[in-house]
């Protein structure tokens, strides 16, 4: 639900691969870019035909659009997956920084959706057990980086753009399995908030 169902991973997928495969083919970046362009753009459009919600196309677009951008006024095609790769720098840096100040970001966001406050930090137990989820986290992106990052400075397009698909969605995916399975039990030891 949080990504839109299939087909808001569709949406937000499709203008990847379409951007790898046609710069596969013709080696030369104006094409990739239109085509990944053409894709998001046709999301959008469908959701606003079918009125439907546009929160999440016009997003996946707005990424698109920033990546075609920097794409076309650098010339160099690895520049469209750059804004991935600084996303991931930045999603790092905030789950670390979390877990050091001791509000791992999965417990605060678990128990924000839970409604319950932020009672469970007075509980080590349950504390430790957010730090692993957000650990978890922090390592997604940090592995996404460790690959992804030579292969944006080496100019290598085509393994950067397969890599950020295959880091993309299933390791999200797999990641965020991970993380229930570390914390789906800390909520029987969440202590309630004070008034």
């Amino acid at each position: 639900d949080a990504v839109g169902g299939w087909r808001g991973l569709v949406e937000s997928v499709a203008p990847g691969l379409v951007f790898v495969v046609i710069f596969t083919i013709t080696r030369t970046t104006r094409p990739a870019l239109i085509g990944a362009l053409a894709v998001a753009a046709v999301a959008v459009l469908l959701r606003l035909v079918q009125r439907q919600r546009l929160e999440q196309a016009l997003s996946g677009l707005l990424g698109v659009v920033i990546g075609v951008v920097w794409a076309a006024t650098s010339g160099r095609s690895e520049n469209f997956f750059a804004g991935g790769l600084l996303a991931n720098v930045g999603y790092a840096v905030v789950t670390v920084i979390s877990i050091l100040v001791r509000w791992p970001l999965v417990g605060v966001v678990v128990e924000l959706f839970r409604n319950r406050g932020m009672g469970w930090r007075n509980n080590p137990g349950v504390v430790r057990r957010y730090a692993l989820g957000t650990w978890l986290l922090a390592g997604m992106f940090l592995a996404r980086l460790a690959v992804q990052v030579p292969l944006y400075f080496a100019g290598n397009t085509v393994a950067l753009g397969t890599a950020k698909l295959a880091m993309g969605v299933p390791l999200t995916v797999l990641t965020l399995w991970l993380v229930w399975l570390v914390v789906r039990s800390a909520d029987v030891a969440v202590v309630p908030d004070q008034p």
